[in-house]
């Protein structure tokens, strides 16, 4: 099949047995990889059925301005795909925001609008909250997407991805882990889930130092996996369990991934192999479990991964 955009590429991730990673464990875990989108996450899913459905009900039309607090894999997922549509992005950033985000961004033809006051925890996100809420009052094109809050994020995971999981899963899934942020992809893909299969345990996997389910504030530093906010959309789903998981043991998770199963994901990712691991002991043998990994690992180089050193002797052509 041909297809007209890379809007239209969205999805269709496969599904892998991590037959390598838990091989010793008595339990099956299946991942869905979702960094095998177009423009490397599951974001792709999100911006893409936001702008499509704000479309069709006129919330958008083509010459609006998106607008969103994000330096991450939603920001270039909207930054990529909003011009297909004739819109046009802007992203609300800080001085965290990573060198190769802030390219990617850059080329893809975002506005780019940095913020460098401090709010009062210290943090940027109140400030660029405000920065978005300026924007938006002083342009009547411009629509705040505030994917923390907007339920067409978790429904895109409804109405998509977990559509896509049951073709491809036959038999049961026990147990669904899945890192949070916003938390739109665990509600979507519970949601949808529980229809077919009642009993399904909900793991989220959130990061130490976040608060999206009340956990103690900390310093993170490690994007995309958790947040400095209680998001929106959290109130409206509970887990049945939460695991915390700090940098130390994301970063583990994410070696232990790429060595065991060629698989080189981001920092979620790793997240959640910790969790897994975590969680293993009171998995009774034969059970299911289901996860994601949300986003590539290439963007966390410097973070996760670091420098490997070239054996004595290589030769690069």
């Amino acid at each position: 099949m041909i297809n007209n955009s890379i809007a239209e590429a969205v999805g269709n991730t496969p599904v892998v047995r991590l037959g390598r990673l838990f091989s010793a464990e008595s339990f099956d875990v299946l991942a869905k990889l979702e960094y095998l989108n177009p423009l490397g996450s599951m974001k792709d899913r999100a911006a893409r059925h936001v702008i499509e459905s704000w479309l069709a009900d006129g919330t958008l039309k083509p010459g609006s301005h998106l607008v969103e607090s994000s330096s991450g894999n939603f920001g270039i997922a909207l930054s990529a795909l909003a011009p297909l549509y004739d819109l046009s992005v802007t992203c609300v950033l800080d001085p965290n925001v990573s060198s190769v985000n802030l390219k990617i961004l850059s080329d893809l033809g975002a506005r780019i609008d940095m913020v460098s006051q401090r709010d009062r925890m210290g943090g940027y996100l109140e400030t660029r909250i405000a920065r978005v809420r300026d924007i938006v009052e002083r342009d009547p094109k411009a629509v705040w997407v505030n994917q923390y809050a907007n339920d067409l994020c978790w429904q895109a995971h409804y109405r998509h991805t977990a559509n896509e999981i049951l073709e491809q899963v036959t038999g049961t899934v026990d147990v669904l882990v899945a890192a949070v942020s916003t938390t739109a992809t665990l509600q979507g893909l519970a949601r949808r889930l529980r229809e077919r299969w009642p009993a399904l345990r909900t793991v989220a996997v959130d990061a130490r130092g976040s608060v999206v389910f009340g956990g103690a504030a900390g310093p993170r530093r490690l994007p995309g996996h958790g947040s400095s906010m209680a998001p929106e959309l959290a109130s409206r789903f509970r887990p049945d369990d939460v695991v915390y998981v700090g940098e130390d043991e994301a970063v583990a998770g994410c070696r232990a991934l790429l060595r065991s199963e060629g698989i080189l994901a981001g920092a979620s990712s790793g997240a959640v192999v910790s969790a897994i691991g975590a969680i293993a002991p009171g998995l009774p043998p034969g059970t299911r479990v289901l996860t994601l990994f949300a986003d590539r690992g290439e963007r966390y180089m410097d973070l996760v991964y670091g420098q490997v050193p070239v054996p004595a002797g290589s030769v690069h052509g």
